[in-house]
């Protein structure tokens, strides 16, 4: 899913100051899908941005390693991204081109996770138009970026469905086997439906706010490469 935050702009991209709430509706840009994969054999993959909204606006892209509070100035990323800066008028879309610079460090025998984000700023309206307090906002989208080895064994697709769930004592736990990452995001037991993180490749995460004693079934839903929901059923082992 896309992560939006709402960023107060001070003298443009230098210093970025943000507030972990998140304001879906005050954006203009888009970004086409909620996750990007970037396979191994690619020379390049591309998004596109679109600009909904009724000014023109500035954008900044980069991709980070998974700390959401770092600068672009800060962060070193084996993928060039191109445009990084660049203005969108409005109604007109804006394609980002990614292409890998060194992967040779990067895990060739599952998935490695990293975040594309995108920085809206919002071109100034007419001085006569501007109030005497004015303040800029910048909102950041932030989605999931994959590099997807090609050797890797098995399917993205069906990975969620080999997922092992059992009961640990301390919580719902679920076992990832397989190289890739599971998209999770809710378990439902006895019509209760409760929020659920990803899980790692060859990991496992304890949900310790679900309780789920075994033999129970429980119904699994995650998003696929895609940005579907897909779901299944389990039983608690």
């Amino acid at each position: 899913m896309s992560n939006r935050y709402i960023t107060t702009s001070f003298g443009f991209f230098a210093f970025i100051i943000t507030v972990l709430i998140s304001f879906p509706s005050l954006a203009s840009v888009v970004i086409n899908g909620t996750r990007v994969v970037y396979s191994s054999d690619a020379s390049e993959v591309t998004v596109q941005v679109t600009n909904n909204g009724k000014r023109a606006v500035l954008l900044q892209s980069w991709l980070d390693t998974g700390d959401e509070k770092a600068t672009p100035d800060k962060i070193v990323v084996p993928f060039v991204l191109i445009p990084p800066v660049n203005r969108v008028d409005a109604g007109k879309t804006q394609t980002l081109r990614i292409s890998a610079k060194s992967t040779s460090g990067l895990r060739q025998d599952r998935e490695s996770l990293f975040w594309l984000n995108v920085l809206e700023i919002p071109g100034r309206p007419d001085k006569a138009a501007m109030p005497d307090n004015y303040l800029q906002l910048a909102i950041r989208s932030r989605i999931k970026f994959f590099y997807r080895p090609i050797i890797l064994k098995g399917a993205a697709s069906q990975a969620p469905e080999q997922a092992v769930w059992s009961d640990s004592g301390s919580g719902l736990k679920v076992v990832n086997s397989t190289p890739y990452y599971l998209s999770l995001t809710t378990v439902t037991f006895n019509g209760k439906t409760m929020d659920i993180d990803m899980v790692p490749p060859e990991d496992s995460r304890t949900f310790n706010h679900i309780k789920v004693t075994r033999g129970k079934n429980i119904k699994v839903a995650w998003i696929d490469d895609y940005g579907a929901i897909r779901t299944q059923d389990f039983t608690v082992k």
